[in-house]
């Protein structure tokens, strides 16, 4: 994540304009301004003037920064904070959105795979039906899509519906053979008669307890995944308190004021403000650790537990033994029917195979993410190189010489660069949601479809609703940011029927593993 932000690309085309000490004039400032768009060059004096107005920045000498440069900085350092977050969390958001396109991709695949299979085994068996059957098994696995993918539909009803729409069809041409079709009103009444004359046993229930039970890990997985980019989304658009705002500007601008635009920030320095401004999004550390090894139990417990696969690309069986049992059952069935709604009134006469789907997720590398990244963007984006003297907030030194605090809130009541009063309301309310996650994905309490209808959608969204206490009298305005989209490499099959999907981040990998089996690496 070693990227040059505008904050050090301003400061190397700073460096050719003045040397350290007060710059003689302000003109070459204002080349550098223009050079950087930041829109401040209409604000510069033409000569080195007094800053007795400077809020922040106190220059010993002349300064070219006035009271109004002093607030579009704090413009300036959002932005700038905003595209480190952004940038240091890019990996981390293509892995997760990869693996959920995959997922979705693989939900899909098997849909067209099961509904194929139950189609030829219907043709081969009960050719009869099997035309008239294909809508409404078309209907049925688009619904069981839809409802692996999230939707809040009942299986209950999908797989009735289903077996309403069969039984018609099996009592005309299976039951009754050659005696032609019924009349619409007549089907009609068939067809509502299905639960009550139990036309297919056991199976319908059978099938929807199968479905509903396979299906609720995978789908409780995905969901948990999209909460991952929501949390990164809403950390990504952390707006910046006044103090921390007013910290920044001091470390990363402040310099300018005075000339000393080759000085970078010591590092205790760095930490400190970074660690101050950072607070909130420390304390997500240990609840995205326990969210990390949380998938990687979910994972665990899919590989014991019956197989989605298995359970769709058996669908076709459960429906031909459906009706056999409707045929055997004929006599039966046909007496109810015609007790329920009388004799029939007649219109006048007229191997596919899916294996197991192979991920690739290496989530563990980022599971101390929040917990280090106030020092991963000093590190790499903010203090650069390893010169003799830095910056330390008032002057260039040898070397920071005040306390560094640690991480989170708590420890940053004795930090000397930065005051922090309390957690970020936003950041409290995605905290809130990773522990209710972490409780489903650990079996504590997911509902019986593993639902997560509980963690409503959060802040950082495209509505605009982020975090921080920035208002319009303090000049402050995040910046955005598109959403990073995951690109999913192309599934190929091989002799085997495995599908492999490789992601190029740092490094490339490959694992195969079970369509609901995810390995963290470590």
């Amino acid at each position: 994540l070693r990227m040059a932000t505008p904050a050090v690309y301003f400061l190397f085309l700073l460096s050719c304009c003045c040397g350290i000490g007060s710059c003689s004039e302000c003109d070459d400032i204002r080349k550098v301004f223009q050079l950087r768009q930041s829109g401040l060059n209409e604000l510069l004096p033409s000569s080195p003037r007094p800053g007795t107005d400077l809020q922040i920045c106190k220059p010993r000498n002349l300064t070219c920064c006035t009271k109004k440069i002093e607030g579009k900085y704090q413009l300036v350092v959002q932005s700038d904070i905003q595209n480190l977050l952004q940038t240091s969390s890019t990996s981390l958001k293509l892995l997760i959105s990869s693996n959920v396109a995959a997922f979705q991709e693989t939900f899909e695949d098997l849909m067209r795979q099961a509904e194929n299979h139950t189609d030829a085994v219907l043709q081969r068996f009960h050719y009869r039906i099997a035309h008239q059957v294909a809508g409404p098994l078309g209907e049925f696995f688009s619904g069981v899509g839809l409802f692996l993918l999230g939707s809040e539909l009942s299986m209950d009803e999908l797989v009735l519906r289903f077996f309403e729409e069969l039984f018609p069809l099996v009592y005309d041409h299976l039951l009754n053979p050659g005696a032609g079709e019924t009349s619409a009103g007549y089907t009609e009444c068939v067809r509502s008669s299905t639960r009550e004359v139990a036309a297919f046993g056991r199976t319908p229930a059978d099938l929807s307890d199968q479905i509903s039970r396979s299906g609720a890990s995978g789908k409780l997985l995905l969901q948990a995944l999209h909460l991952g980019i929501e949390v990164i989304n809403t950390t990504d658009h952390l707006q910046l308190s006044r103090e921390c705002r007013r910290a920044l500007l001091k470390m990363n601008y402040c310099p300018h004021c005075q000339g000393l635009t080759r000085s970078n920030p010591c590092m205790g320095y760095c930490l400190n403000v970074m660690r101050g401004c950072l607070a909130s999004l420390a304390e997500i550390d240990v609840h995205w650790r326990e969210f990390v090894r949380s998938l990687e139990g979910l994972s665990a417990r899919m590989q014991e537990s019956q197989d989605l696969e298995q359970v769709l690309l058996g669908v076709h069986g459960l429906i031909h033994d459906a009706v056999g049992y409707a045929q055997k059952n004929g006599p039966r069935l046909s007496a109810q029917v015609h007790k329920l709604c009388g004799p029939p009134i007649r219109k006048p006469t007229q191997m596919v195979s899916i294996q197991q789907s192979k991920f690739l997720t290496h989530l563990r590398h980022y599971r101390t993410y929040y917990g280090g990244l106030a020092d991963q963007l000093c590190v790499s984006n903010l203090v650069l190189g390893d010169g003799l003297s830095c910056w330390n907030g008032t002057d260039v030194v040898k070397s920071y010489t005040l306390r560094v605090v640690g991480n989170g809130i708590k420890a940053q009541s004795v930090n000397p660069e930065v005051k922090v009063k309390e957690a970020d309301p936003v950041i409290h309310q995605i905290i809130d949601k990773l522990k209710h996650v972490n409780q489903l994905l650990q079996g504590k309490s997911i509902p019986k479809l593993g639902s997560l209808d509980q963690i409503e959608a959060g802040s950082g969204d495209s509505e605009g609703r982020y975090s921080g206490d920035c208002d319009d009298e303090d000049g402050c305005a995040g910046s955005g940011g598109g959403e990073v989209k995951g690109k999913t490499s192309r599934v190929s099959k091989s002799k085997a029927h495995r599908y492999f999907l490789t992601f190029d981040l740092d490094l490339e990998y490959t694992i195969n593993i079970n369509i609901y089996t995810i390995f963290f690496l470590c």
